[in-house]
């Protein structure tokens, strides 16, 4: 699965991204490394996860060249008032010389809104980060640091499921060019809901393909986490089946149940 969103400033992001969430290191590293083997190329990780280090020797080690891997790392508000401090952390735990994508994982105190936003910014401008975007933030959040800066972020990444749903929300992001990447949309799901298990019975594949080739229909980028290699690979084969419009409507009227 190659698919491509292209963030503002022309980067191809990849619309599948391996989640590294809640992998402690050495289970990091091996999933790391299976995701690229089985042909992942957008790695998600973060400061606070405590596993840049081994997500970093992971793509060191894969063989793939560092230019083919969209590198996803975020900062952690507590240390927003150090934010260059603080990539220069993550830069060298991952063994590069910049990340593909730096987010503030979730926002600051309204006091400190801007001046982080401002310090990603600074970070972009230096070459450490190619794009720079923010994590669960709202719309108006967003209009905050953008009006204060002229520069808007290149990517929120929220929450997303089926019974998350908002195309409001989704259009709310797109009217200000800002890409929606979903975390958690495989783990706030029930994968036994009939909806979803009577459409994959149809198409011949798992309840987790067809929630994820949703995200996919809908644009939105998916990062889906796990440590076995059969799941790892499945969660990026979802070339083989399409979803039809009636398939696409009824998963998202599971948000209004």
């Amino acid at each position: 699965m190659t698919a491509t969103v292209n963030l503002p400033g022309g980067t191809a992001l990849p619309l599948i991204g391996f989640g590294t969430w809640e992998l402690p290191p050495a289970t990091a590293y091996e999933a790391t490394r299976t995701a690229l083997e089985v042909g992942y190329r957008h790695i998600d990780t973060a400061a606070l996860y405590q596993n840049e280090a081994d997500v970093g020797r992971a793509v060191k080690d894969s063989g793939v060249g560092r230019d083919q891997v969209f590198v996803t790392t975020k900062l952690r508000p507590r240390d927003a008032r150090q934010a260059r401090r603080a990539l220069e952390s993550s830069l060298r735990l991952l063994d590069t010389d910049y990340v593909d994508l730096w987010l503030i994982h979730w926002a600051t105190g309204p006091d400190d809104l801007v001046p982080t936003w401002e310090a990603l910014l600074s970070a972009k401008d230096a070459g450490l980060a190619r794009n720079v975007g923010v994590s669960n933030y709202s719309p108006a959040q967003i209009d905050h640091v953008t009006e204060a800066t002229g520069r808007s972020p290149a990517v929120n990444q929220i929450s997303w499921s089926p019974g998350r749903h908002d195309p409001a929300l989704l259009e709310e992001h797109r009217r200000r060019g800002v890409v929606v990447e979903g975390y958690s949309g495989l783990n706030n799901t029930d994968l036994r809901d009939p909806v979803l298990t009577g459409i994959a019975e149809r198409h011949g594949v798992s309840t987790a393909q067809v929630i994820l080739r949703w995200h996919l229909e809908h644009g939105i980028v998916v990062l889906p986490r796990s440590s076995r290699r059969e799941h790892i690979a499945a969660n990026l084969d979802l070339d083989g089946f399409d979803l039809t419009a009636d398939d696409v409507a009824a998963i998202d009227a599971l948000a209004k149940g």
